[in-house]
């Protein structure tokens, strides 16, 4: 179903169809020269590609948006004071709101930290929260929480400025909030906790699927764009080595690879990409890490399930922005209820990403679905269950005509003194119709999210 045209939405499409179809080549051609990519694993094999992106952007009214920052901003301050106690005075388990054993059977949770709390006590620096708009209630509804390192803003930063050139009609008539902020807001972030030296981006390289995005911030923050070989520990200080041998102090990096590899001497000894010591220099108290290291428990699909508890548990306050409708297997009276219903949920296995190990009870044959239930009766803190939500399509530019697309929409969230949530997004539309997987990672496009506000 597409979503409702408002006056808003509509003068957007009343200008849309003055402009020049041949200005979406123009677009295209701008994309492929600045190689924007996101690269994609796929039988074992690395393929690097243009990121499908769509002309027609996302148009959120202001006053809506107004919500979903409200929103965000108080389920952030809900997840940093969650995994600031859950590593320092774990509260939270003590009084019963989330099973003890539930915490320790989540692949992210690292024990070994517990008892240490980083710089200014901010964990969740750079947050990637993914929602969709509910054709139902009307309500945007949360998805996911992505806390450990979530990518994506660099792709509507990229383009922005190329609508301005393109389609300058736009940008004069509509009330379209700016969003060449969204820099300013990560070194902000990065400079709230710096121990004492210089910011850099520590990437796996070039063959990551989100490198594009590693070099682009890198250069928007003025700050060093890094491979682990770059940097060394000693005495427990971190330093970046330069072109000509100098040792430069850092005092905070904004590392865009996983837990496991960041360190070969605290994590995976194999790591080739990480930087060995950094954890010691971490620990010290001499370099901030961006995110904290341990969120992974945080972006677990069955924590997910806790989060409004959290917001009342730690705020005070009820959720503005509501989780999609979700049961847990590790609890029986949940459990019954997937076992009755399986067939119209979706099953998700809580320590997947990027659209893997998503199940839809309605394409499954019943022989399908009694071995997924077997599954979950043998492993129930394995996986989650969700009611399908029938969220919005959008509009989309696919073969040279208008299409409609299932889309979501990733919102950003920089903590540094305050969250602040990003004026923009990206919203990601799956290529098939029909398809509810919108991920990058699974061969999903993209598009530009515009707020605009009522012009008086």
């Amino acid at each position: 179903m597409l979503e409702p045209n408002t006056l808003l939405s509509q003068r957007f499409w009343d200008i849309f169809s003055k402009q020049n179809r041949s200005k979406i080549e123009r677009f295209q051609s701008y994309m492929d020269k600045f190689a924007v990519n996101f690269n994609l694993y796929k039988d074992g094999a690395f393929i690097e590609r243009a990121l499908p992106f769509d002309v027609i952007p996302r148009i959120i009214e202001a006053q809506e948006f107004n919500k979903i920052e409200r929103g965000l901003s108080q389920r952030i301050m809900a997840l940093n004071a969650f995994l600031e106690d859950l590593y320092t005075d774990q509260k939270i388990i003590k009084e019963g709101i989330i099973p003890e054993a539930f915490i320790h059977q989540a692949k992210g949770f690292l024990r070994d930290f517990v008892g240490f709390s980083p710089a200014k006590k901010i964990r969740t620096h750079i947050n990637g929260i993914d929602l969709v708009k509910d054709t139902v209630s009307g309500e945007w509804m949360i998805l996911e929480d992505n806390l450990r390192v979530p990518s994506g803003a660099s792709y509507p930063l990229s383009i922005r400025d190329t609508y301005r050139k393109i389609y300058p009609d736009f940008f004069e008539q509509l009330s379209i909030r700016p969003i060449s902020n969204y820099p300013d807001y990560l070194r902000e972030a990065m400079e709230y906790v710096n121990t004492g030296g210089i910011n850099v981006v520590l990437t796996p390289g070039r063959f990551n699927s989100a490198y594009y995005e590693h070099s682009y911030l890198a250069q928007q923050l003025g700050a060093e764009l890094v491979r682990g070989n770059k940097l060394v520990v000693e005495n427990k200080v971190l330093y970046f080595k330069n072109f000509n041998g100098a040792k430069i102090r850092v005092g905070a990096v904004y590392r865009r690879l996983d837990d496991e590899f960041i360190d070969p001497l605290h994590f995976n000894a194999e790591s080739l990409i990480g930087v060995p010591g950094i954890i010691e220099a971490y620990l010290a108290g001499n370099v901030a890490l961006l995110n904290a290291v341990g969120n992974g428990v945080a972006d677990d699909k069955g924590i997910y399930y806790f989060v409004p508890q959290m917001i009342r548990y730690y705020l005070g306050e009820e959720p503005i922005l509501s989780n999609a409708p979700t049961y847990l297997p590790y609890f029986e009276t949940d459990k019954k209820y997937i076992f009755e219903n399986i067939h119209k949920l979706v099953i998700k296995d809580v320590a997947e990403a990027g659209g893997y190990g998503v199940l839809f009870g309605h394409t499954m044959t019943k022989l399908q679905l009694e071995d997924i239930k077997s599954l979950i009766a043998a492993q129930p803190r394995r996986f989650i269950a969700q009611e399908l939500i029938e969220f919005y399509d959008e509009r989309c530019y696919i073969g040279g005509e208008i299409a409609p697309r299932k889309a979501d929409f990733r919102a950003y969230v920089v903590m540094g003194e305050s969250p602040k949530v990003w004026n923009c997004g990206l919203t990601r539309y799956a290529m098939e119709e029909g398809n509810y997987l919108v991920n990058s990672s699974q061969g999903g496009g993209f598009k530009d999210t515009w707020v605009i506000e009522e012009t008086k």
